[in-house]
């Protein structure tokens, strides 16, 4: 897989929109994230350890944010938000539902104070 342009040059609109909105909200908390790749998926990444990344799959759009710990810190932000599923590691959720912002600034803020504690 290329960059996050590469990858959203390839998503129908709607998805694009959605996977770039919360692509710009890490990018306005952590202007200093570079596009890069964890574990092989084009993601944003912050002193070297990648960060975010976010991705069109068959069923759902899928939120990677390289740690389970930042998942579980905003299960409270998504609680009743429809078509969310939340696993190991893993934000599930529909475009027509798109995340609530400050869950992703929370999710982001949770990761980048990992990566500076670690």
């Amino acid at each position: 897989m290329g960059t996050i342009d590469d990858h959203l040059t390839d998503l129908d609109a709607a998805d694009r929109a959605v996977i770039d909105g919360v692509y710009a909200i890490a990018t306005e908390e952590v202007p200093e994230a570079e596009q890069g790749k964890g574990y092989g998926m084009p993601a944003l990444v912050y002193y070297g350890k990648p960060l975010l990344s976010v991705m069109r799959a068959k069923k759902h759009i899928g939120v990677y944010p390289f740690s389970p710990a930042a998942v579980a810190a905003i299960a409270g932000f998504l609680d009743g938000h429809p078509g969310v599923s939340l696993d190991k590691g893993t934000i599930r959720f529909q475009p027509e539902h798109p995340l609530p912002v400050e869950a992703v600034r929370a999710l982001i803020r949770a990761r980048v104070s990992q990566i500076e504690a670690g």
